[in-house]
């Protein structure tokens, strides 16, 4: 057996990586951005003086600080690894979540949403990616693929699960202190299994060749400031921020949209699964496909299929949103896929605690204007329609920007 080909027993630990990142991404992502919706209807029913901007606001608020924070994290990414930082995230999640089913005013729940953002950083995106782009050099695009499902799984699953406790008559506030049990498995996990590099228990990362001349990925690649001066770097960066704007809006909003359309809320909440379930599927699918292709056709393809769905849901009623929304989401789930490879395979992973965490301050910032901003015009405008057409806009800029993504290691 060669040092670049570990045996199969050991190849378990770094499929461990992944499934336990994705887990990772599944509760937090899962809990505080998709999952969470499932509330909406019955806290505005409790809340008549909130309108729907006023509850969206919440998610502009940890957003807004996630990216703040993101650049911070990402230096700890950097220095002390992925582990501490998610058994911190399990911890702060539960916490929020249990006082979260004692809000009596909107500034509490303002507060609350303040403390996920700790959690997004911590335990979401940039940790979960760097985790297992440290664990593959072949197959990564598989592996991120597979990790990145679990922020699909976690509406796909969670908030169905929630819709179905409260349509079966459990209060939401008892509901989300029964949730808030939910991130000890990621705390568990994080103990027992997790370890920040292939190097720290003495194995190389999968596919790693002589060619490499360091076991250690993350010596490998661009500096900080070598990457933020291309222009590839920007690109990425914006198509994520508007992207990210679109989606997150489109999420945050869409069980209140189908309620709308006459779906009661059981039927709404497993409509949020409609846009979470295919993207599952194109999340691992592209994954597999970047694998073997290389070249920016994939990223054309993925976002104008996007604008293909989204143009649809413009002018779709009841009985076609769902054929719509999963158009998107299969779409979102595979340009997800590849934003997060672009961003890892064009720069190295160097300094990629920090390239990432830059890149998030800008697609949090425009996920949390979503979120905010489509509640926000519903409340002018009594419809989605405008909303919905800005998400049409983004997505063509977004298109245009692929041209200037180069990869440059």
């Amino acid at each position: 057996m060669t040092g670049s080909t570990p045996s199969k027993q050991r190849k378990i630990m770094h499929w461990t990586m992944v499934f336990i990142a994705m887990i990772c991404l599944l509760i937090s992502n899962g809990m505080v951005i998709t999952g969470l919706t499932a509330f909406d209807s019955a806290m505005l029913a409790e809340f008549t003086n909130w309108t729907r901007g006023d509850l969206k606001l919440r998610g502009l608020i940890t957003l807004a600080l996630t990216g703040i924070l993101a650049p911070f994290i990402g230096i700890l990414i950097d220095r002390i690894g992925v582990k501490l930082l998610m058994m911190v995230g399990a911890v702060v999640l539960s916490i929020a979540f249990f006082c979260y089913g004692y809000i009596t005013e909107i500034s509490h729940m303002y507060l609350i949403h303040a403390a996920f953002s700790i959690v997004l950083v911590a335990c979401g995106l940039n940790v979960a990616v760097i985790l297992v782009s440290n664990w593959f050099v072949k197959l990564r695009g598989t592996a991120i693929g597979i990790t990145v499902m679990g922020t699909s799984l976690g509406g796909a699953i969670l908030a169905p699960l929630f819709g179905g406790w409260i349509a079966d008559g459990m209060h939401w506030r008892d509901a989300f202190q029964l949730a808030a049990v939910i991130p000890s498995i990621l705390f568990l996990l994080a103990v027992v299994l997790v370890k920040n590099k292939p190097t720290d228990v003495g194995l190389q990362p999968f596919g790693f060749s002589e060619e490499h001349k360091e076991a250690d990925l993350s010596k490998h690649g661009l500096s900080y400031s070598e990457a933020i001066q291309t222009r590839s770097f920007w690109a990425i960066a914006f198509i994520a921020m508007f992207t990210f704007y679109t989606l997150l809006g489109l999420q945050a909003n869409l069980i209140l949209h189908l309620q709308d359309l006459g779906f009661d809320i059981k039927s709404a909440a497993a409509g949020l699964a409609m846009l979470f379930t295919p993207a599952l599927i194109g999340k691992f699918l592209f994954g597999m496909i970047a694998d073997k292709i290389k070249g920016k056709k994939i990223l054309y393809a993925n976002l104008i299929l996007m604008l293909l769905g989204l143009i649809g849901l413009l002018v779709a009623d009841k009985t076609t949103v769902l054929i719509t929304i999963a158009v998107v989401g299969f779409a979102w789930g595979g340009f997800y896929t590849l934003l997060q490879l672009n961003a890892v395979d064009n720069f190295g992973l160097r300094a990629s605690g920090r390239l990432l965490g830059t890149i998030t301050v800008l697609d949090a910032f425009g996920g949390g204007l979503g979120i905010f901003l489509t509640g926000k015009m519903f409340d002018m405008h009594g419809t989605y329609q405008t909303a919905f057409t800005v998400f049409v806009v983004l997505v063509i800029i977004s298109i245009g920007l692929i041209s200037q993504i180069k990869k440059h290691v």
